[in-house]
């Protein structure tokens, strides 16, 4: 079975997600295949929106399929990985760019890679079972795809908030943050869909769109804007540490469990790219990360303890949250000299 659907049906351009069954996470080669229908279909006059949709009711995209990341890294072979986020990121760059509107619907989970995929274009859609989440700490990455461009333009802090802790947002605080723009009932949806093919006139969303059911995020925030006001990691331990509410040790628990290093360089990436407006920035400094993550970073002790070995108990490179020196997230997020971000290249 094929992993991904890309037809033109009446107005529309169609990009679906074929593999329910792996929570149809992203290939490399699925990546590729969306890029070069969003280039066909820039200039294809018959073509008025592009949709995007996916297989299966569990998830629209849990993330990256890194099964070939990790088994190519722990042999050395780090180049496959950088041109894996290298060109994943391109994509991700289109569709944020994307001269017609581009739809999508996003069930169940949306996470990491799904993010780069459907919540970069200009009609976001949750449902009633959404959860959206940049996780990417726990396994020793920090949140990329242009979802730290995402988190930076979030309400007060609450981008370093969700983007440090992984915490999962449903339709409601999708929509609160900036990953989503419109509820609709997933009951609905055939029917939308149906009519952006017809018309091809996004405007039917507008019709079909509810009040999601309330969030969590419009009651945390106080505390989240307060807590997490320091510019960097150890003054935000600092803070949950002396506050002390349920709240504080929740979310030094979340901290806990991601990778220190990854977890001090999210920070820091807000803080950069506060009022930040240009994807195109937000991945650079995403890649300047990812770039050297298999090597430098927690990235294959992650994968290893998450997913290939699931023992969760990665043995992280800093042994906690406050024995992470500056120089350390200084030297994963500097320039990368010849091997910088290069978003206007060729696929080779």
């Amino acid at each position: 079975m094929s992993e991904i659907a890309i037809r033109q049906e009446g107005r529309a351009g169609r990009i679906t997600l074929t593999r329910p069954k792996a929570l149809n996470a992203l290939t490399y080669p699925m990546c590729l295949e969306i890029e070069k229908a969003l280039d066909a279909w820039r200039h294809e006059d018959a073509v008025a929106l592009v949709v995007i949709d996916a297989e299966g009711d569990k998830a629209f995209c849990a993330g990256g399929d890194i099964a070939v990341m990790y088994e190519t890294g722990r042999q050395g072979d780090y180049a496959y990985g950088q041109k894996f986020w290298r060109d994943e990121y391109r994509m991700n760059a289109k569709v944020s760019g994307y001269p017609k509107p581009v739809v999508s619907l996003m069930q169940g989970f949306t996470m990491g890679g799904g993010v780069g995929v459907g919540c970069h274009g200009s009609h976001r859609i949750v449902g009633e079972t959404s959860q959206i989440a940049m996780p990417e700490c726990g396994i020793g990455l920090v949140p990329d795809v242009g979802g730290s461009l995402l988190l930076a333009s979030a309400p007060g802090r609450l981008g370093a908030y969700l983007g440090a802790t992984g915490r999962r947002m449903g339709p409601a605080d999708a929509i609160l943050a900036g990953f989503a723009d419109h509820f609709v009932a997933e009951a609905d949806w055939p029917d939308l869909i149906a009519q952006l093919v017809a018309t091809g006139n996004p405007d039917a969303i507008l019709a079909a769109a509810l009040p999601p059911p309330p969030g969590d995020l419009p009651g945390l925030q106080p505390l989240v804007d307060r807590l997490f006001a320091a510019p960097d990691l150890p003054g935000i331990v600092a803070a949950l540490q002396a506050d002390g509410s349920e709240f504080a040790a929740d979310t030094l628990a979340r901290l806990g469990r991601g990778s220190p290093l990854s977890v001090a360089c999210t920070i820091e990436m807000q803080h950069r790219l506060a009022g930040c407006d240009d994807i195109r920035e937000a991945l650079a400094l995403e890649y300047r990360f990812t770039h050297r993550a298999p090597e430098h970073a927690d990235f294959l002790e992650g994968i290893r303890a998450a997913i290939i070995d699931k023992d969760r108990n990665p043995n992280w490179r800093h042994a906690d949250l406050n024995s992470v020196p500056a120089a350390d997230v200084a030297a994963m997020l500097a320039p990368l000299g010849p091997d910088e971000l290069n978003l206007e290249e060729d696929r080779t």
